[in-house]
């Protein structure tokens, strides 16, 4: 960055530390309760917690990254460039191995038949991952244009997966039990609003000027808007995502259970 504030360096501090207790806490929780759920649906639980350890993971390396890069001086309340590069690599890396897994784990907690869940986890996660891939060349670019090409580039896989999940599972979807079917299509609509957020969080540096295209030049309200925009953005999509499948499996279970209780009766 070329120029940061104190007060905008701690913003961003703070919230890469923020995520890496929610991400690990979240992991915790979700592989802890994976043995209160049907057996069948654990599964879908193991890798809810394991897209947020690779989440913590990640971001605690993007906070070591950000720690690094800058010398502090809290009694002058300045801020000086380290030397050392800011490594924000490491969040596509991350969105590469999670992104995927995402829609994965939705898939195999609504419990389809096993040709299903395989066609469409591969597909959609093809997708997902063609969609990150896409993205990374325009967030390490130095110019806005290139930023703009492969962000629109990124859109077109986006674009499919958001067909997949709203027509292609639409009959999947009524054929859920009735206290999960509410649960699975909100599911849907928290991935689909909090991933629309990541892509303005992508072009919003070019509101600030042609040459915040890039993390190395873009100015400290950029950096801000971006590196929180994201983090928020990862929250919702994987810690509070994780929540919203462990209650579909929860509701699923009972389910379950209570067939199995009426067809022992």
């Amino acid at each position: 960055m070329e120029s940061i504030t104190l007060g905008q360096y701690e913003i961003i501090y703070n919230a890469l530390s923020f995520t890496i207790a929610t991400m690990g806490a979240a992991t915790l929780f979700f592989w802890l309760v994976r043995e209160t759920v049907a057996p069948q649906y654990r599964t879908a639980l193991i890798i809810t917690g394991l897209v947020t350890f690779i989440a913590a993971y990640h971001y605690w390396r993007m906070f070591d990254s950000w720690s690094g890069a800058f010398v502090v001086d809290a009694t002058a309340g300045t801020v000086a460039r380290s030397g050392e590069k800011f490594n924000d690599a490491y969040r596509y890396v991350d969105w590469l191995l999670t992104v995927p897994l995402l829609l994965v784990e939705l898939i195999l907690v609504m419990g389809l038949t096993r040709a299903v869940t395989i066609s469409k986890s591969v597909r959609l996660g093809t997708l997902a991952a063609l969609m990150v891939a896409l993205g990374y060349p325009g967030e390490v670019a130095t110019d806005s244009g290139t930023r703009l090409l492969w962000g629109g580039l990124s859109v077109i896989p986006f674009l499919f997966i958001l067909y997949e999940l709203f027509v292609g599972l639409r009959a999947s979807i009524n054929s859920q039990p009735e206290q999960a079917r509410g649960l699975v299509s909100l599911a849907i609509w928290v991935t689909v609003v909090s991933w629309c957020f990541y892509p303005i969080v992508y072009f919003a540096p070019l509101l600030f000027g042609p040459e915040n295209a890039n993390i190395s030049t873009m100015s400290g309200s950029a950096a801000v808007t971006v590196q929180v925009g994201y983090t928020i953005a990862d929250i919702v999509a994987k810690a509070g995502f994780g929540v919203l499948i462990f209650l579909i499996a929860s509701a699923k279970s009972e389910d379950w259970r209570n067939s199995n209780l009426a067809r022992d009766a």
